[in-house]
């Protein structure tokens, strides 16, 4: 979900803003943390390697600071109305305890942003949006609820966000909550929220991530993230849980085939160009961009006119970065540009460039051959289906 590449910058903006930090910045500090601007957030980009931290994630477990990402929750007895009109995906029939995938688009169809809405009780939700996207997604939220019987409010900056991710996981947490809620974390379901208490604190455990592991993303009050974080470090270091900055973290949603804003999504394209089949029709509700979206299906956008999002599997060893155009390799367009790489990077774990990219819809079918010019030099690539990387279940 997050919002832009993360590479290694000073720590103040481009107009010497002084950049935020999170409750746990005084933690990376003291574990050697190289830092980065991030959407305006000084967050660790790495503590030892890339490598070694993304390795960690799929083999035992990595430990992230997400608490920059936002937090706007929704409550009163309109909210799963008011929502189904402010999002395109139905909200109103998601289970109290369970979670959905979404997105906040501009009346002309674009995507705003993606988030995660968490249905607390019948009448309460929990929205998470990207860091940069934050007050943007709370103005347009706000805006969106004229008319409803319901309260929005940012409470970004009194939350923090800490996941735990990969094989080892489930084992880390549960070995920090109290005894008789182990089961909670044993049997929460993927795409599901429950309460659990953690060194007398109670917190709201999510069974989400953005690496394509299985793991726990952890909502808790600024002032006990620090005494979380330690616990965390301290009983997960029997099993390998190492601290992880964002370099991995972008490493590990590629290969899970995982879009991030400002690369893979933004206002300039539809759902259905990024093969994200969230938009509910069904429901009753007119939802904004409602009427242009479904323009854009009749128009057959993404599926039969336009582009698509798709993957690429490299068949040497040079990677396409983002921004690298794309080039048809055979037929009558050999040699022209049919796209644009979005995210691109050595794959880790398979040991081969991976890459994401919009293409004319006539050059998606998987097995295709494309070229990726890399600084001048065509470079080839052949059209696979996405995700890269599944985990063994």
């Amino acid at each position: 979900m997050t919002e832009t590449t993360p590479q290694q910058t000073q720590t103040t903006t481009s107009a010497d803003t002084p950049l935020r930090e999170t409750a746990l910045a005084a933690e990376h500090e003291a574990l050697g943390a190289s830092f980065t601007d991030f959407g305006g957030w000084r967050m660790p980009l790495k503590y030892t390697s890339e490598l070694t931290e993304h390795r960690a994630v799929r083999e035992t477990a990595g430990l992230f600071d997400l608490s920059h990402m936002g937090e706007i929750r929704v409550a009163g007895p309109d909210a799963a109305t008011y929502l189904n009109t402010a999002l395109v995906g139905d909200l109103a029939k998601v289970k109290v305890g369970k979670a959905k995938y979404s997105l906040i688009c501009t009346p002309d169809g674009g995507i705003l942003d993606d988030l995660i809405g968490y249905r607390i009780t019948e009448d309460e939700y929990l929205i998470v949006p990207n860091a940069g996207n934050r007050e943007t997604v709370y103005a347009a939220m706000a805006e969106r609820a004229t008319g409803f019987d319901v309260e929005v409010w940012d409470e970004s900056e009194a939350i923090s966000l800490i996941a735990v991710q990969g094989p080892k996981a489930e084992a880390i947490v549960s070995s920090l909550v109290r005894l008789d809620e182990t089961t909670i974390v044993e049997n929460l379901p993927y795409y599901a929220a429950d309460t659990v208490t953690i060194g007398g604190e109670e917190i709201l455990l999510a069974r989400t991530g953005y690496t394509g592991e299985d793991g726990f993303e952890m909502f808790l009050r600024d002032d006990k993230a620090g005494a979380l974080w330690r616990a965390l470090l301290s009983r997960g270091e029997e099993h390998g849980l190492t601290p992880c900055g964002l370099a991995c973290r972008d490493s590990l949603r590629l290969e899970a085939g995982m879009p991030l804003y400002g690369n893979e999504l933004s206002t300039e394209r539809v759902s259905f160009e990024a093969g994200l089949p969230v938009v509910s029709f069904s429901k009753e509700e007119d939802f904004v961009g409602r009427a242009a979206l479904q323009q854009a299906k009749a128009e057959g956008r993404g599926k039969t006119t336009g582009q698509r999002l798709v993957g690429l599997k490299g068949l040497g060893r040079r990677a396409g970065r983002g921004g690298y155009p794309v080039l048809a390799a055979e037929g009558e367009r050999a040699g022209q540009q049919i796209g644009v790489v979005t995210s691109g990077q050595p794959s880790p774990t398979l040991g081969h460039p991976i890459a994401m990219a919009y293409v004319d819809v006539e050059f998606t079918e998987p097995g295709t051959r494309l070229d990726i010019d890399v600084r001048g030099k065509a470079q080839p690539f052949e059209v696979v289906q996405l995700p890269f990387y599944r985990r063994e279940r």
